[in-house]
């Protein structure tokens, strides 16, 4: 099937997620000391996730059009 005025867009690029350093650093820190409980060793890199987590900005979810949009779209083309 071919549909002539159908376009598609490229896709965006990837979301930049602020705090990924200091989760890395926590999680390499829990799995070379096995201090889950972040009380010894692994004090540090809590502390500096937690204040990462409390600067960073709330993340944004875009709208994305439901099935039936589209459906209804492509619709109006195939007719």
């Amino acid at each position: 099937m071919h549909i002539e005025k159908l376009k598609v867009r490229p896709r965006q690029a990837a979301a930049i997620r602020p705090c990924t350093a200091q989760f890395a650093t926590m999680l390499a820190c829990w799995s070379a000391t096995n201090d889950i409980m972040s009380t010894g060793a692994c004090a540090e890199s809590a502390k500096a996730l937690m204040s990462c987590m409390r600067t960073a900005p709330a993340p944004t979810r875009k709208h994305k059009p439901t099935i039936n949009y589209h459906l209804a779209r492509l619709g109006k083309t195939l007719n």
